[in-house]
């Protein structure tokens, strides 16, 4: 049995007092051995926090007693460790960077279940689907067919849209990302630009790729805690997209070069990551400043 959850969760909401409510979480997580990052503005909560299952519970039964927040959907993973080292609680101007005036997410796409979605892969459907996350995360895992702009940070999406897809304007397009915050902002970019049918994939990545592995989505899902990676699929069919960068084989891993004046992301297996030295070449391998390793 595994005996620690991690929880990805976020709603587009108004909140009255940020900074009270980070005081008072902050706080609670502290108290409740919760760790994690969860960050609060007026518009909303976007939040990842790992703890044991009971802590857990008590977790979930905090945030749903704010009002505003009672409602809030939990996508669960269950893990042999915690997810995180430490908790943060910050307020923000935005819950997702974005730089787009957005006053309101109720106009966005249509929300598509995971089961509409397979059941447009299986009826051969006419339509797009796009990835509204940064690049590198779409170097290991995406829907089949998918278009994967190659954005640094979700603030590109707007000249995305304007310029690389204006062509599909009077398409079917469907927005995805790995939890659902950033693929409903981006619905609502779209929707305000004269895109005629757009929709986002409630629940994102992870609860399609839970309900329905090995079937439409292709490789694993980046996360931004100590797991690094989640992987859903069980077939290596389904499982890998991408290769080590030094050995060619197959794989889902990555990290951060650590040499501190490189910091370039490296698609690397697990033997040739320690046979370099956490590094992606031999001029960072022998480098004076590395970061710290903290994990195998």
């Amino acid at each position: 049995m595994k005996n620690y959850k991690v929880l990805l969760f976020y709603k587009y909401v108004k909140v009255e007092n940020p900074e009270q409510f980070k005081d008072e979480h902050l706080n609670f997580c502290f108290n409740n051995n919760i760790k994690g990052r969860v960050y609060i503005a007026e518009e909303g909560i976007n939040g990842t926090v790992s703890g044991s299952n009971a802590d857990i519970e008590i977790y979930k039964k905090e945030l749903k007693s704010y009002p505003y927040f009672s409602n809030i959907v939990f996508k669960e993973d269950s893990e042999e460790k915690i997810a995180f080292s430490k908790m943060h609680v910050r307020v923000k101007k935005e819950i997702i960077h974005s730089d787009l005036d957005i006053k309101s997410t109720e106009e966005g796409g249509k929300r598509l279940t995971p089961e509409e979605l397979l059941k447009f892969y299986e009826e051969e459907k006419d339509f797009i689907i796009v990835d509204a996350r940064n690049w590198y995360e779409s170097k290991i895992g995406k829907f089949k067919n998918a278009i994967t702009p190659q954005m640094d940070n979700f603030r590109d999406w707007k000249k995305v849209v304007d310029e690389d897809l204006i062509e599909y304007k009077d398409k079917t397009v469907v927005t995805y990302c790995t939890g659902g915050i950033r693929c409903e902002k981006a619905s609502v970019y779209m929707v305000e630009q004269g895109f005629k049918d757009v929709y986002q994939l409630a629940g994102g990545i992870v609860t399609y790729a839970k309900q329905f592995p090995d079937t439409y989505w292709d490789g694993s899902v980046w996360v931004f805690d100590d797991r690094f990676v989640v992987d859903y699929n069980k077939t290596n069919e389904h499982k890998y997209i991408t290769d080590c960068q030094f050995c060619g084989e197959p794989t889902s891993y990555y990290i951060n070069c650590h040499n501190v004046e490189c910091d370039k992301i490296i698609f690397t297996c697990h033997n040739c990551k320690k046979e370099m030295d956490y590094c992606c070449s031999d001029e960072c391998k022998n480098a004076p400043q590395k970061r710290p390793r903290y994990y195998g």
